[in-house]
């Protein structure tokens, strides 16, 4: 039976060593594995009814500026229902 310690450190090899080489990228289980979880993922968003980062700032910089002009247009209807309340407004 081999001895499981590092000789060079004096210690066990830990989970992290086990996983660094389990884990290692050329590990031809692991590039396939890699593909197949990116073919699912990509797989998986194309179904969502996502948009591209382009379409989401155009649309929030049209949602900036209706929302601009509906405060303006807020601001101008305020200021001729002052005018109106105030012609109509009984003078004594």
């Amino acid at each position: 039976m081999s001895n499981q310690y590092d000789q060079s450190q004096g210690r066990r090899p830990g989970l992290g060593d086990l996983f660094g080489r389990v884990l290692d990228r050329d590990n031809p289980v692991i590039e396939q594995l890699d593909r197949n979880a990116r073919s699912l993922a990509q797989s998986a968003l194309a179904k969502l009814d996502v948009v591209s980062r382009a379409e989401f700032d155009a649309q929030t910089e049209v949602l900036r500026r209706t929302r601009q002009r509906v405060e303006e247009l807020e601001q101008t209807l305020d200021a001729l229902t002052a005018r109106v309340e105030n012609n109509q407004t009984p003078t004594d």
